[in-house]
């Protein structure tokens, strides 16, 4: 299978046809303004040591999500960040592409089972090999419900057996759904939190349903706490 097929997968230094300058410009200009329209609380970011393949889990409330977790992170971290997101949306139009591809470098999938020709998982343990992380969104959907958090679906325990060394580091995101709400255009200023938790790995002999309950519960255990000073976002 090609990686390629799913997404484009430059390596974390390429600039794809983009001069450096322009490319940090635009990110720059869309960090500032992720920031000014969410007054952004980060805490809790745990360090990632050298070499350690990570995979963010989170929330998914808004379409807005893997930009707010993107602007809390630090810079270096932004740098190799591919949040892992449907196709079928952020393929549709030159503005999405544009986001998802250029400024986010995303890799995009096939949510629908039954419309998948490839298989997401090995193309997210390339992407680890090329020395990126990756954000993923556990939940498969936007959550419209009252619930704060849907059930996890299988592929993110099935992607932590395939590769066990990974740690996968919890974040809630918290009033983003109310500053970019569902079919709104213009965002609402509105402050906005997200709190990281400690990493986990799936342990030898787990299985995939104890895995995932048990990211599921450390995801939602975050939800309940108040932004605590941490180390802030750069």
């Amino acid at each position: 299978m090609s990686v390629r097929s799913i997404s484009d997968s430059r390596a974390p230094s390429a600039q794809a046809g983009w001069s450096g300058l322009a490319q940090r410009l635009v990110c720059g200009v869309v960090l500032l303004f992720v920031r000014l329209i969410t007054g952004l609380r980060a805490s809790g970011y745990p360090q990632r040591a050298p070499g350690c393949r990570r995979v963010y889990i989170a929330n998914h409330r808004s379409h807005g999500d893997f930009a707010l977790v993107w602007a809390a992170l630090p810079e270096e971290e932004r740098a190799v960040l591919r949040p892992v997101a449907g196709r079928d949306y952020w393929q549709r139009g030159a503005i999405r592409r544009f986001i998802a591809r250029t400024v986010f470098n995303a890799l995009l999938i096939e949510r629908r089972p039954r419309e998948r020709r490839d298989d997401p998982v090995p193309a997210m343990a390339a992407a680890l090999e090329r020395g990126h992380c990756l954000l993923v969104f556990p939940e498969g959907t936007r959550n419209d419900t009252d619930m704060p958090l849907l059930g996890f679906r299988n592929g993110i325990a099935r992607f932590a057996q395939r590769c066990p060394e990974v740690e996968f580091v919890p974040v809630w995101i918290e009033n983003l759904n109310r500053v970019l709400p569902k079919g709104e255009v213009l965002p609402v200023p509105l402050l906005c939190r997200a709190a990281f938790g400690q990493p986990l790995t799936i342990a030898e002999g787990e299985s995939r349903a104890a895995f995932r309950d048990r990211l599921q519960g450390a995801l939602l255990a975050l939800s309940d706490g108040p932004v605590e000073e941490g180390q802030s976002v750069s």
